[in-house]
């Protein structure tokens, strides 16, 4: 059923069996209220033949319209079959490229306020941006735990194989992550060589090191009472090991290879713990990776940059602005 709140792409299963020329469309509009800003259109599947270790029965797309204010887009998705990326191309190209994962608990994907929101601001900048909406780990994929990460490796190796075509620099492949979008942002930063899947494509030679990362109030760990507690239970089950929750805890994963990060937390987030980012920041100190780090006394979680009007963490986009350009971004 399709009402003003939810819309279920039922044409979706069909476009799993179609050509691999045919993308799938990004998540849909809802109900009767346009967005304030109209939709991109470009997209790029992730996977030619569909995304390997599918579940028996593959989930059905969802999008569900959380806005409040008539004034503001908050749509998020579950489901996702068809892992894909969603292009935002700038006027005037700088030769930088932005990967974005939006958060969600693992249990959806924020579009509008930790995706298309920033997505925006960036590409205003000249930042080709690519808003990815990567699997989630509790719709039965065979790679468990690496499921959204692989998703991650892929698009960084399909944007550097594409880099002509968008008028990128393939040194200037920057990944950005909110919440558990972060996490997925830290595996990729410090786990980006692990065989997570077979490899397709001639694309799958390159790189998955983003040359940059940014970390935006992240889930970090996986052990308790540190890590939140939904991210933890759809990522590694309801009784994880210790083991398991050390190798899938990102500041577990730091090395001397992780890129340079800049990492942003409101230490009033009673979410995600600020100490998920500190304990990441201590980390990356320790390998002697670059590491630029804003707290903010109050933000809350989930802030983006809509629910950030009006408080001091609403600078936080221009502060990454000029951090990037000191690691020669922009």
């Amino acid at each position: 059923m399709i009402d003003r709140r939810s819309a279920i792409l039922g044409t979706l299963a069909a476009g799993l069996s179609a050509s691999a020329a045919a993308q799938t469309p990004p998540p849909a509009r809802v109900g009767s209220r346009l967005p304030r800003l109209p939709d991109p259109t470009e997209t790029i599947d992730l996977w030619p033949a569909g995304a390997p270790g599918a579940p028996p029965k593959l989930p059905v797309e969802v999008v569900v319209d959380r806005a409040t204010d008539a004034a503001v887009t908050d749509r998020a998705v579950q489901g996702i079959a068809r892992p894909r990326m969603v292009v935002f191309r700038p006027a005037k190209p700088n030769g930088s490229a932005m990967l974005v994962m939006p958060g969600g608990g693992y249990v959806r994907i924020v579009v509008d306020r930790e995706g298309y929101e920033i997505a925006r601001w960036l590409a205003d900048r000249g930042w080709t941006v690519f808003v990815l909406f990567y699997r989630l780990p509790g719709d039965g994929w065979a790679a468990g735990p690496n499921v959204a990460l692989s998703d991650a490796q892929r698009a960084i190796r399909l944007i550097r194989a594409r880099a002509d075509k968008y008028g990128i620099k393939p040194e200037r492949v920057a990944a950005m992550g909110f919440s558990a979008g972060g996490h997925v942002c830290g595996d990729l930063a410090t786990r980006f060589a692990e065989d997570t899947y077979t490899p397709v494509d001639a694309a799958d030679r390159g790189n998955a090191r983003p040359d940059a990362a940014a970390l935006m109030y992240a889930v970090q760990s996986m052990a308790l009472p540190l890590a939140h507690p939904g991210s933890r239970t759809l990522l590694l089950g309801p009784s994880p090991t210790p083991a398991l929750e050390y190798a899938h805890s990102t500041a577990s994963n730091v090395t001397a290879a992780t890129p340079p990060c800049f990492l942003l937390h409101a230490e009033n987030d009673r979410t995600v713990p600020v100490d998920n980012t500190l304990a990441f920041r201590a980390a990356a100190i320790k390998a002697g990776v670059a590491v630029e780090t804003h707290l903010f006394a109050t933000g809350g979680h989930g802030f983006g940059m809509s629910r950030a009007v009006g408080k001091p963490v609403a600078l936080w986009p221009t502060l990454f602005a000029e951090w990037s350009h000191t690691q020669g971004f922009g």
